[in-house]
């Protein structure tokens, strides 16, 4: 799994909509101490966690399974832009089948577990599917046997105010250990001045 920040709002944005509703425009000190403790005493000590809506990021995530992108699908307030497997099922069609014990080739294209069962079924879903494709069926009917392990990538953008719900909730224990190393890259991938902002939701 590979997390890039793509983009991110600076803080003084986030400061300057909150002051907005005071127009205390001139105690901001451009994001500076003065700003960054006013996001946090509005929007996390206040709870008036709307001003934290002003904060967008944008990630790059690669090589997550398609198990994980159907758990990100249910955190609403976040836009996504996946891979289309309509268009990129070549990259698995022209290669050799795999053997069912052989981990190493198989993930460049699915998310091991750990556990030699699934990781075989997953790699026998694989050459199922390659089987289809050399048939000359189509990538819009063969996907329909795509094994939940297929690896993909997105783009992800969502507001500050989700990203602490998606933190909170996915960091903890008793998530899906894949969706948990995902929460944990995203916070590790904020730019240092912002995990503040974070903090209090990661599970520790």
């Amino acid at each position: 799994m590979e997390i890039t920040l793509m983009h991110h709002t600076p803080l003084e944005v986030c400061a300057y909509a909150i002051r907005t509703c005071w127009q205390s425009f001139d105690k901001s000190d451009n994001g500076g101490e003065k700003d960054k403790a006013l996001i946090d005493r509005v929007g996390n000590k206040y709870k008036h966690s709307s001003t934290l809506e002003h904060l967008v990021y944008t990630f790059y995530i690669k090589g997550i399974s398609r198990a994980l992108l159907q758990e990100l699908a249910r955190h609403r307030v976040a836009s996504l832009s996946v891979k289309s497997t309509r268009y990129t099922l070549k990259e698995l069609k022209d290669k050799e089948p795999f053997k069912e014990d052989d981990f190493e080739s198989a993930k460049e294209f699915i998310v091991l577990t750990g556990n030699s069962m699934v990781d075989s079924a997953s790699i026998k879903a694989l050459n199922n599917l390659q089987s289809i494709l050399k048939e000359g069926i189509s990538n819009d009917i063969a996907k329909f046997c795509l094994p939940e392990s297929y690896k993909t990538e997105l783009t992800w953008t969502i507001n500050a105010r989700s990203l602490q719900n998606f933190i909170k909730l996915r960091s903890n224990k008793s998530a899906l250990w894949e969706i948990r190393e995902l929460a944990n890259k995203l916070y590790n991938k904020l730019p240092e001045e912002h995990q503040y902002i974070f903090s209090e939701h990661i599970y520790k």
